[in-house]
Formats: C-alpha cells, structure tokens, sequence
C-alpha cells in the first residue's frame, strides 16, 4: 500500500488536507520514513526539499528529465549556498520518442 505524506514550510494554522503530514524539520522526518518504511520515498517537483535533504545523504537516486529546450532562465536545482560537490554516476537512461532523456543518477559512493 502507497501512503502519500505532505511535507510544507507553513507556520500556524495547518490548511485541512487528506494526507498524513511531516512535521519538524524535513531531513529529520525523512530519516526516519526511511527506517520505518520498506518502500521508495518519492519527491515530486520540490527542489528545496530535495536540496534540504541532499546534505543528509537522504537522497538514494535522482530521476531527471531533460527536454530538448532552452528557457534561458529558471532557477537552478542544486543552487544553495554551501552545497558540497556531489558526484554521481548513471544508472539508467532512456530516450523518449519526444527526445526527453529520462536519466537515473546513484551518489556515485553507494553500492551497485
């Protein structure tokens, strides 16, 4: 069974919601679904909290995909202040019939 969990950044009053929520800090909440549950975590679109839990070691695999277009501006994904080079290696990639790659990245020091 899939349990989807809610992780915000509001102070005050919690807005209703269907969905269990994480409260406290995020990298330690996180930490501990991971020693709770037996499945695979899934972040959806949230780049701060994926930032936020990166320095934890909390990220086992990105799963990015990359369109054949140019923006010319947007915000970068791993863009904080003080974020430690991380090197990573492919695991897995796959070419669209759109041309969108769909690349699976490891931290390039976890067994495999």
């Amino acid at each position: 069974m899939s349990i989807r969990w809610d992780v915000v950044r509001v102070e005050g009053e919690e807005p209703r919601r269907t969905r269990p929520l994480l409260k406290g800090d995020a990298a330690d909440a996180v930490a501990r679904l991971k020693e709770e549950l037996d499945e695979n975590l899934i972040v959806f679109g949230s780049g701060v909290l994926v930032r936020s839990l990166l320095p934890h070691g909390l990220i086992d695999e990105f799963v990015l995909l990359i369109h054949p277009l140019v923006l010319g501006s947007g915000r970068r994904l791993f863009s904080e202040p003080g974020l430690e080079r991380s090197v990573f290696r492919l695991v897995e990639s796959t070419v669209t019939g759109t041309g969108v790659i769909v690349a699976a990245y490891q931290p390039a020091d976890a067994a495999g």
